[in-house]
């Protein structure tokens, strides 16, 4: 049947890697930086789960709540949009400035996490990086501050620094622990730094459709395509089947599309059939 490779976390960028190097072994399809991936799983779904999985795990009230959002790509939009209209007071962290002024923009004040560390009551990570969160920012923290993971794994926060002796856990409920310093100050640790939307709460069965069929239609067309199209490479999701996933899902809405006229087609320079996106299109 031939060997592929269908990529849908954020380690892609270790495949791309790979790639440069000379040593992915199989052609391999980056599943997560497709459009329907992104805007719909990363963007819309995190702006629900992250709600619910805080609601599920510590009932937390969020009108009035002073909140950091490390990172501001798709899932920390989400969550920034969620919280927000639920009354918090929302910061954002960001090391890429294209992302800090869409913050900006979008209402946030953009800061460091040293500044705002000491007044916050939740803080969640959404990087997809390590140690984003260290030991210094957690020293530093007021008692009963939250601390969640919506990133890509488990190494944003800084857990090695609180298994020491000095420090003790206190398993409250499932998937919620307080970490108790000497003096008595705790803050609470959700899921033990791994994904609170999958460790804390449900996924909505439409997202999980438009993942699963963009990932499907990938599988397909490794598997079909003609030898020799796809090398030993990372590749994006044709914006064709991207469009298609979509297309796919709009009857749920009842949504009906416009059709171009063949002038108006003509005039964009595209196929009025699609797709209507260039592929280096996110």
């Amino acid at each position: 049947l031939g060997v592929f490779l269908l990529l849908t976390v954020c380690l892609c960028f270790r495949l791309y890697q790979l790639s440069k190097a000379g040593k992915l072994c199989v052609p391999a399809m980056n599943v997560n930086d497709s459009v329907t991936k992104q805007k719909f799983d990363n963007l819309y779904c995190c702006k629900e789960s992250i709600v619910d999985g805080l609601k599920r795990t510590t009932d937390v009230m969020f009108g009035g709540k002073q909140v950091v959002v490390c990172g501001y790509g798709e899932v920390g939009k989400g969550c920034c949009a969620a919280l927000k209209a639920l009354g918090a007071v929302v910061y954002v962290t960001e090391v890429d400035p294209i992302c800090a002024l869409q913050a900006c923009m979008d209402g946030f004040r953009v800061i460091k996490l040293s500044e705002v560390i000491r007044q916050v009551d939740l803080v969640i990570t959404c990087t997809g990086n390590k140690n984003v969160v260290g030991r210094e920012h957690l020293d530093r923290m007021k008692n009963g501050c939250i601390v969640c993971n919506m990133g890509h794994s488990s190494t944003e926060i800084e857990l090695a620094s609180l298994r020491t002796a000095e420090l003790r856990w206190e398993r409250v409920r499932p998937h919620v622990d307080h970490v108790i310093w000497p003096d008595g100050k705790r803050i609470v640790l959700l899921a033990e730094g791994r994904l609170l939307n999958l460790s804390c709460s449900t996924v909505p069965s439409l997202v999980l459709s438009i993942t699963a069929t963009t990932q499907a239609l990938a599988l397909i067309e490794l598997y079909s395509a003609p030898e020799g199209r796809y090398k030993q490479d990372v590749y994006l999701l044709p914006k064709k089947m991207d469009e298609f996933v979509a297309s796919l899902h709009l009857p749920t809405f009842d949504a009906h599309l416009t059709e171009l006229s063949d002038e108006q087609a003509k005039y964009l320079g595209i196929s009025k059939h699609g797709p209507f996106k260039p592929n280096y299109y996110r």
